[in-house]
This record gives C-alpha cells, structure tokens and sequence, in this order.
C-alpha cells in the first residue's frame, strides 16, 4: 500500500450556482487517523459523498493507491475499500430487515447467493459482529434496536469489507462510553494494518484520543492542517471558524417561581426514586452517559411513557400527561433527539417543519392555514435561529445538518411554554452552531423552565445554570454551574462516585 492511500487535488463541486467545494487539495495516508473538522455548510459532507461515489466531482483529481479513482457510485466505491458510515445511521442499515441481512446486505445485493442458506447467513454474521465486538442476536429486526445498537451494525457492516479508506461521520454521537472505546480499539487497530482513516467530528475527547493529525475546512477549502507530536487543537478551531472562539460566561440569574416539581419519580422497576424542580428563568441541563435515563425522563414529562410512580406538578398543579398532545397542551415542549428520525419531515419545507406543530394557531375558519401568518412565524423563529437559507420555503433538506437543527430546535422556541425539553439540542453540530444556539436557549428563558439533556459536560457547561447528573436512571447530582467539582462530576456521570450519597 503506498503512503498516500487518498490524494484529492483540485477537487470542485458545485449544486447550480452554489460553489460546495472549492478546490479541494488534500492527503489522507494509510494508517493514520486524519480528523476532518469544518462548520456546517464547510463542504464535509459533499468530500465524503464525492470520495463514497454518491456525487461526482465537477473538476480535480482523486487518486486510491496511485491509481484514479472515479466510483460511479456506492457500490464501486465499496469494491475498491472505501467504505463511509454516514452520520445518518439509517443510511447504513434497513430498519425492516433483521441484523444478520444488514450485516450481510451487500453481499445480498452483488447475488452472493447467501439467501439460499439462511443458516450459513447467521453464522457468518455472528463472525462480523464478533469481529467489532457486538453481541447481538442476529436474527432481531434491526427496527427494535436502539441507536446506538443500529450504529454498531452499520459499522460491523462497513468493516466487513476490509476497507481500505474508511469514513466515519460522528460516530460516536449515539454510542455510550463502552462502546466508544470498543469503536477506538477497532480503530486503533485498522490503524495498526494500515488502513487511512478519515475522522469526522467537532468532539475534543473524541479528537485528542485518536488524532494523528487534524484537517479543517472553511467555505468548501481546506483551511488549515495540523499534524506532529503536538497538534493544535486551538489553532484547528480557529481554522475552521475564521476567528477566535471565546469562552462562553454563564451569568446565573436568579430563579423564578418553581415551574415543574416531581417527587418520589422512578422510572424504571429497580431504579432509586428522585426527586426533581425546575423554576422558571432557570436553566438546568441533565448530563448522563447513553442510557442513563436521560431521554426516559424526557418521556415522562412528554406523556410520551407513564413514571413508574410519583407525583408531578406543573404550575402548581398535577401534571401526569398520557400523550404528547396533552403535554403540549399544558404548556410541555419536546425537541426530541435524532432529528432525522424523529424531528425533521423530509418532505416539507423549513416554513412547514418550523411550524409543524402549531399549525392550529394559525388556522382560520374551517381550518384552513393562514399562510401569511405561517410564513410570518417561519421567518421569525428563521432571524431568532439565524438558519442559513434562501427562504422560508427551501426544502429543510436544501440545509446542512446544524442549520437543520437550529430548525428543530427553532420549532419548539417560537411558541410560549411553561417547560422546554431540549433532548441533545447540539447533536451533530459544529462549535459555532453550538454556541448559537445556546445563546438563543439562554436568551428565551425568561418565562419558562428550560431542561437541556446532553452527554457531553462541554455542552452542559455553556448552556446551564445548573448541571444535574443521571446515572442507572436517577439523579446522583446536583452542580450550581460556578467552581464546579469537575472530577466528582465526571466520577457521578461514570457511575464511580459514591452511590450511597444523596445529591446536594
């Protein structure tokens, strides 16, 4: 294998008039790790389905091993080792089919003849999932998987092919931390057989921990590159913004009135009951490793799930919803997570997404939408979230994914509630879009109790005034965001502290 497996020069893309890729010259060496990092809207994407065979370039060279390289599509890039896992986990597996046939898919669609010996199927995907260390039955539908269980198949199936270039686009978003570190172990390892390997994330954990150098783009070039015994993590940023990022500064206002008060709530059968309140123009973001509890209790609130047992009181007054239409009703706002999934209609334009679930308040007589008052709504919450785009009415696919989550995010802003759940408001996106976020977050919380779940403590630390911990469904601590312990922090979120003490 020669020292460059990838060599990109001069590569262009363009959709119409918009110039995604503007030049691209870049080196991806085998067996290396080179972090790709690069706002929203930096040209990430259009690289990575140029290189997987889902566009073609406009103009500019790509070369695999020395050799041009030019797929016409996913299946030749598939055959040469380029293998992606896409962000989307939904691009990497078929939720109706079960885990054996994902594992074995491109198998299946060359005619290997597989089908024929569902026997030999299952044998052979147990020895691809052992491979990446996932113990799973392979005959369970992919559908009723979790997350963070369909991420591990669609990277079994990508290691399948022994590739040689291999893509991975935030892959650890959904995983929790055990499973980060089966990922970094299997990667250390492709790494070990030379294999290039191409790292797409804006997580500093993720980056310090497999960083053999650092490539950041800006407008669709390569802004800057960062390799040696000590990289540059400051300097990579900076490359990819165009100016400094500043530490944000928490002003801890005073609290209002109690909002939402819960009591003695479990929310599993063997969970220890906890209690819980949120008081208006206050903050609090819950932090948890995947499965902690996190989304459970957004559930809860959302009437989405029934509580085990305990009380809830809104405002004063019982609150125990039985569906989401109720929780709205009384003032309960849900961003769910995975926004691809459950947040974002492909279909409809950013104005109909934006006001999706208001579309009552803006009906006139026999319900027929005020598109006036609709387009005036949409092009509010647009200014409040500083969503890139042309208009109101671009499909909400036209965007890039932080732009389509200032969208989903921007739904649930645009209306007064009384609680505001935001179930991981920073998925996928970069730092900026981060911090534009959480500044319009802050900003809106006057007249509400706003609760922000996150798994990473950065994003908890810009967002919040005060960082409540879930571990084993329950609350194990309880943060005012100012000289915060960050090592008893992190021992509550690992599950090390000491279990037997109360939160403060």
């Amino acid at each position: 294998m020669t020292s460059q497996a990838i060599t990109i020069r001069g590569l262009t893309k363009a959709f119409g008039r918009n110039a995604v890729l503007r030049g691209v010259d870049l080196d991806l060496p085998a067996g290396r790790v080179t972090v790709l990092m690069g706002a929203n809207g930096a040209g990430k994407s259009t690289l990575v389905k140029v290189l997987c065979g889902v566009h073609s370039a406009d103009a500019g060279e790509v070369r695999l091993d020395g050799m041009p390289f030019a797929p016409a599509g996913p299946a030749a890039a598939l055959r040469s080792g380029v293998v992606t896992v896409h962000q989307n986990i939904n691009d990497g597996v078929v939720p109706d089919l079960d885990v054996a046939s994902n594992l074995l898919l491109d198998a299946l669609a060359e005619g290997g003849g597989l089908f024929l010996n569902r026997r030999r199927m299952r044998a052979d995907a147990r020895r691809i999932a052992a491979a990446v260390g996932l113990e799973i039955d392979v005959t369970r539908p992919v559908a009723g998987l979790s997350l963070a269980d369909r991420q591990l198949v669609a990277i079994a199936r990508a290691m399948a092919h022994r590739p040689r270039l291999l893509i991975l686009d935030e892959p650890t978003s959904s995983l929790s931390l055990a499973e980060a570190q089966r990922l970094f172990a299997l990667i250390d390892r492709l790494r070990a057989e030379g294999v290039a390997i191409l790292y797409i994330s804006h997580r500093m954990s993720d980056i310090r921990r497999l960083a053999d150098r650092i490539v950041s783009m800006r407008d669709g070039q390569v802004s800057g590159l960062f390799e040696g015994p000590e990289l540059d993590y400051s300097g990579a940023v900076r490359a990819m913004l165009g100016h400094e990022i500043t530490e944000v500064d928490i002003t801890i206002p005073p609290r209002g009135a109690v909002m939402l008060q819960a009591r003695g709530l479990c929310l599993k059968p063997e969970a220890r009951p906890f209690d819980l309140t949120l008081h208006k123009n206050e903050v609090v973001a819950i932090t948890g490793l995947v499965g902690s509890g996190k989304s459970a209790l957004a559930s809860a609130l959302f009437g989405l799930e029934a509580p085990i047992s305990g009380e809830m009181r809104l405002d004063g007054m019982p609150f125990r919803p039985t569906n989401a239409g109720q929780a709205v009703a009384a003032g309960v706002f849900l961003a769910a997570k995975d926004r691809l999934i459950n947040a974002v209609i492909p279909g409809f334009d950013i104005q109909q997404n934006l006001t999706l679930p208001f579309t009552a308040r803006h009906s006139g007589p026999l319900s027929l939408i005020r598109r006036a008052a609709e387009r005036a709504a949409a092009e509010r919450a647009i200014a409040a979230m500083g969503v890139v785009c042309q208009g109101p009415r671009d499909g909400i696919l036209t965007l890039s994914g932080g732009n389509q989550q200032k969208v989903v995010v921007g739904r649930w802003m645009a209306e007064a509630s009384r609680l505001l759940i935001l179930d991981e408001p920073f998925q996928g996106v970069d730092i900026q879009a981060r911090r534009d976020i959480g500044r319009r977050i802050r900003a809106s919380a006057a007249e509400r109790a706003t609760l922000v779940l996150c798994a990473e403590i950065d994003e908890a630390l810009e967002v919040a005034d005060r960082i409540l911990v879930m571990s084993e469904h329950t609350i194990v601590g309880d943060h005012r965001n100012e000289s915060i312990d960050l090592a008893r922090l992190m021992a509550e979120v690992s599950g090390a502290a000491d279990k037997t003490k109360e939160p403060a």
